[in-house]
């Protein structure tokens, strides 16, 4: 199908002073899944890019001996790095607020020229008082109610004077830790459909108060272009999309992580309940077997990293677990996935899966075109 303007195009996306080509956000999945080799790659294809925050310092060579400054000196490198190779093209780091060191891995973030900071796992109620001055980064929480938006709006405007620059509406379909309990994980109010019209209801007030617009992200599940255009449709400003993104050569992660999508059957995929106390989804293994079975315990703690952690009494290291994944020793940990991971069958460049996606938009836009001239 051939297209003679540009009126079936994806529209742009902006949040706060960033503009992207097109309305998509690669998700920042860690451990070290997206680093400044997939965040780049998807800033020059046009979409915003997203270094994953979490461990980022386990590849540092003094890590277990300085885990804090290996952690600090890999953020700064990996954000400054996706920047300079990013061809001008927008980059966002994904910061969760459960981390133990969250205040300062923001300030950081912000001072090596992260153009956003997109803050889930927690909700970041003082997260503006963390921006160092002078630095311009755009501020997305991650929520998953309107509820949730409601509150950090009034919270930020409150307290700082300003309210966030977007919102990410996750969805109980995304991959790694999911902000739900396990109950609700397939209950039809808490789907990402119903979540989004949540959302933006909830933040209309604010943005007609304000006279700004506060773009609404939908993610969880979304997979094609025409899922990108049924929620730009549904009044969805962009999308944020995570396992899509894994299953290409830029992708950071070793080929045997990637290999495991590719191989992957929808009865692969798991629900777990993770060390942190939240659900989780994941490709079943022999490591998560093993667990099941009682047979693995954490060695020891490098680096508490978040927060809720309760080490020595879980039965594993989530963070070891998932970098050896990431890393291809799949006997010693475990891999993170959406739910639609079955439906990958080869790993492309990550221009070729944008390509893709945007004509899957116009191809969308064109046939829903085409049904309401028709009626």
């Amino acid at each position: 199908m051939t297209f003679e303007n540009s009126k079936f195009d994806p529209p742009g996306l902006e949040i706060g002073h960033l503009k992207a080509r097109y309305p998509i956000i690669q998700g920042g999945m860690g451990v070290g899944i997206s680093m400044s080799g997939l965040a780049s790659a998807v800033a020059r294809a046009g979409g915003i890019g997203v270094v994953a925050s979490v461990l980022i310092g386990l590849n540092q060579k003094d890590f277990y001996k300085d885990p804090r400054g290996a952690t600090f000196r890999a953020l700064d490198e990996e954000i400054r790095k996706a920047k300079e190779l990013s061809d001008g093209g927008p980059i966002g780091v994904n910061i969760m607020v459960a981390l133990q060191d969250y205040g300062e891995m923001v300030r950081i973030s912000a001072e090596a020229g992260a153009d956003v900071i997109i803050s889930g796992a927690g909700l970041p109620l003082k997260l503006p008082a963390m921006i160092p001055p002078g630095c311009e980064t755009a501020l997305v929480p991650i929520v998953s109610s309107g509820r949730a938006a409601n509150l950090l709006c009034k919270r930020w405007r409150e307290h700082y004077g300003r309210l966030p620059d977007g919102f990410v509406v996750e969805g109980p379909k995304a991959g790694g830790h999911l902000g739900f309990k396990a109950e609700d994980l397939f209950k039809p109010e808490f789907q990402i459909e119903n979540l989004v019209k949540e959302v933006i209801e909830a933040v209309r007030p604010w943005e007609d108060k304000s006279g700004c617009q506060i773009p609404v992200i939908a993610a969880g599940g979304i997979y094609t272009g025409e899922d990108i255009y049924r929620f730009i449709k549904m009044g969805a400003a962009g999308v944020q999309m995570g396992t899509r993104f894994v299953a290409t050569h830029e992708c950071d992660a070793s080929e045997e992580f990637k290999q495991a999508y590719v191989k992957a059957t929808k009865d692969d995929v798991l629900i777990i309940k993770s060390p942190v106390g939240l659900p989780g989804r994941a490709l079943k293994g022999p490591f998560l077997e093993k667990m099941a079975r009682g047979e693995k315990h954490p060695k020891k703690c490098a680096y508490k990293c978040i927060r809720t952690c309760r080490y020595p009494d879980t039965p594993y290291c989530i963070g070891m677990a998932l970098i050896n994944a990431q890393r291809g020793n799949l006997g010693s940990g475990f891999v993170f996935c959406g739910e639609n991971v079955y439906r990958i069958d080869k790993i492309v460049s990550v221009e070729e899966l944008m390509n893709e996606l945007v004509q899957g938009y116009r191809q969308a836009a064109s046939k829903d075109q085409k049904e309401v001239t028709a009626a």
